[in-house]
C-alpha cells in the first residue's frame, strides 16, 4: 500500500513523444526506397512534444476522481500511464493495489476466446485466482446481460455487448482501484445508469474510481474530486465544481488558439475557413443556422464530409450533424460553402459551443469551439409555470397532452 493510505500517489510524472518534422512523407515502401536513393543525406527532423509534463498528484483510498480537460489536455495519457499501457518519460507512479482499467471498448479482450474464457483471462491478467474469478461470475454475467452469448467469441458481439461485458469484469473482479476511460457514452441510457450505479457503490466500497470523461454531467454525479488538466500540467485538483468552473472559464482561451488552423488537430488536406452564425442569440424553438466555407485541396483524391457538434455549457455533445446523413459528401478540388439549418431543436437557455470537424478517412480538421451562441430565457410554452417545470432533461421538447374525463363504471 502507498505511504500515507493513498491509493494513487504521482510524483513529477512526465510524457514525451518525437514528432516528426520532415516535409516530404513516403506513403508507400517504393516512395521510401526512392526518397532515400535520391536523398540519401537527408534525415528526419524530430522535436519534443509533452503531453505531460510534471504532474503530481495523491489519491486518497475510496474517493471517485474525475479527470477533465479539452481535447489534447493529456487525460487519455495519463490514464495509459496509470494503467500502465504505457510507459512514463519521467516521474514516478505508486499504487496502493491492483488497477482494473477499460480504456477502450474491449480492452484486455482477446477476440477469438468466448465471453466466458475473456472473463477468466482478464482475472487471470490481473494476478486473481480461479476461485477469486468464479466468484464474482454470475454477478459480471448478470450485470452485462450476455448470458445467451457467453460462449461466443466475442469478435462477433455487438459493440454495445463488448462494452457491457468489459466493463462488468472491470467493476466486479475485486481489484482496489478502477479506471475508466469515456465508455460510458457506449450503451443504451439504461445501460449507463447502472454503470453510473456501479461505479458509485465501487467507490462506497472503499475501492478508488478514476474516471476521464468530456461529459461534465456526469463528472458532476458521479465524482467527489476531480483534476483538470490545461496543455498536460494540472491546473486544478479539489472539488468538482471548482473543476468545471475552470474548464468553463478557459474557454475564452482556447477559443482563441483554435481560430489559428496551425493550432489546430488534423492532417490539413483541407480546413475550414471561416465559420458563422446567422444570430448571436436565439429564442429556444428558433431554427438555428451555421455557415462554414472551406478551403479547396486540388492534390487531394475523393470526397469529405463535415459533421457538426452542439455542445452545452458543461461540454455535452447535445447533437452531432453529419453531412453523410443527409447525403452530402465535398468535393476537395475547389472551395465550399456550407449552410447547415438544425430545425425543431429546443434548446434549454443558456451558452452553446458549436464544433466543426473536416473529415475523409481520418480527421482533416477539427475546429473546436468554432463559434459560440445562446439560447434566450425565453419559454416556448403558452403557460408559465415555473422553474421547476423546465428543471429536468438536456433539452426542452414540443409536445402535448390530450386530457378527458373518464365516466366510473
Amino acid at each position: 500500500m502507498t505511504g500515507g493510505g493513498y491509493a494513487v500517489l504521482v510524483s513529477h510524472l512526465g510524457k514525451s513523444y518525437r514528432v516528426g518534422r520532415r516535409g516530404y512523407r513516403a506513403n508507400t515502401i517504393a516512395e521510401a526506397v526512392r526518397e532515400r536513393l535520391l536523398h540519401p543525406l537527408r534525415r528526419t527532423h524530430y522535436e519534443e512534444f509533452r503531453a505531460l509534463d510534471d504532474v503530481s498528484f495523491e489519491v486518497p483510498w475510496g474517493e471517485a476522481v474525475g479527470i477533465v480537460g479539452r481535447n489534447g489536455a493529456g487525460k487519455s495519457t495519463l490514464l495509459k500511464l496509470l494503467t500502465r499501457v504505457t510507459a512514463p518519460t519521467r516521474g514516478r507512479i505508486e499504487l496502493g493495489g491492483r488497477m482494473g482499467s477499460l480504456l477502450e471498448v474491449g480492452t484486455g479482450f482477446h477476440p477469438e476466446l468466448t465471453g466466458r474464457e475473456n472473463i477468466f483471462l482478464s482475472g487471470s491478467l490481473l494476478g486473481m485466482s480461479r476461485k477469486e474469478i468464479r466468484k464474482q461470475f454470475d454477478s459480471i454475467v448478470e450485470f452485462s446481460e450476455v448470458e445467451r452469448f457467453l460462449d461466443t467469441p466475442v469478435k462477433r458481439y455487438s459493440s454495445g455487448m463488448y462494452v457491457r461485458l468489459a466493463f462488468a469484469v472491470a467493476a466486479h473482479l475485486e481489484t482496489e482501484i478502477l479506471a475508466i476511460d469515456e465508455v460510458l457514452a457506449v450503451g443504451d441510457a439504461e445501460f449507463q445508469r447502472k454503470s453510473l450505479a456501479k461505479m458509485r457503490d465501487v467507490a462506497k466500497d472503499g475501492r478508488t474510481v478514476l474516471y476521464v470523461s468530456h461529459q461534465m454531467q456526469t463528472v458532476t454525479t458521479l465524482c467527489t474530486s476531480a483534476i483538470y488538466l490545461e496543455r498536460g500540467r494540472i491546473g486544478y485538483h479539489g472539488p468538482v465544481d471548482g473543476a468545471l468552473e475552470r474548464y468553463r472559464s478557459s474557454f475564452a482561451t482556447f477559443a482563441a488558439e483554435q481560430s489559428d488552423p496551425d493550432r489546430r488537430p488534423g492532417t490539413g488536406e483541407v480546413r475550414a475557413r471561416a465559420v458563422s452564425l446567422s444570430e448571436e442569440s436565439y429564442e429556444p424553438a428558433e431554427d438555428k443556422v451555421v455557415e462554414i466555407e472551406l478551403d479547396a485541396n486540388t492534390g487531394m483524391i475523393g470526397t469529405y464530409f463535415v459533421s457538426v457538434h452542439v455542445n452545452d455549457d458543461n461540454g455535452v455533445v447535445v447533437i452531432q450533424c453529419d453531412s453523410r446523413n443527409v447525403g452530402i459528401n465535398l468535393d476537395p478540388s475547389r472551395p465550399q460553402a456550407l449552410t447547415l439549418t438544425v430545425k425543431d431543436l429546443w434548446l434549454k437557455p443558456g451558452r452553446y459551443t458549436v464544433d466543426v470537424f473536416v473529415c475523409s478517412s481520418g480527421i482533416l480538421d477539427a475546429w473546436e469551439a468554432a463559434a459560440v451562441f445562446e439560447v434566450l430565457p425565453v419559454s416556448p410554452y403558452p403557460e408559465i409555470a415555473g422553474d421547476d417545470a423546465l428543471s429536468s432533461g438536456v433539452v426542452l421538447s414540443d409536445f402535448s397532452y390530450d386530457a378527458r374525463p373518464v365516466s366510473k363504471p
